[in-house]
């Protein structure tokens, strides 16, 4: 099984990938230092994975990209944002179990 890219998404590019598509996108808010985030990260990636086709996933490192973080009230990492056709429709805050993301992705896709 090959794996699926995460989408790196910056500033710049965050319109262009998840704003501006269409279908279900999941972008994982996350920073290097983040002890949780290194918990969620594989799980995100097994989703990307597991959904590949029918989910956009994307990663946005929130100490690089401050003004889509404060945009979106990124408070708390890890926080998952789920966007259906460019609109958040939900957001997950903390280390969660795989089980939980899952849930909320059957719920949009």
């Amino acid at each position: 099984m090959s794996t699926v890219e995460l989408v790196t998404l910056t500033d710049s590019n965050f319109e262009q990938e998840i704003e501006s598509s269409e279908g279900l996108a999941i972008v994982d808010f996350w920073a290097e230092w983040c002890g949780p985030c290194r918990l969620v990260g594989p799980v995100v990636a097994e989703l990307a994975n597991e959904y590949a086709g029918q989910v956009k996933v994307g990663k946005m490192d929130v100490d690089s990209n401050r003004v889509t973080s404060q945009r979106y009230g990124i408070r708390s990492i890890p926080s998952i944002l789920y966007f259906k056709d460019g609109e958040l429709v939900d957001v997950v805050v903390g280390a969660v179990p795989k089980s939980h993301l899952e849930q909320k992705i059957q719920q949009y896709v």
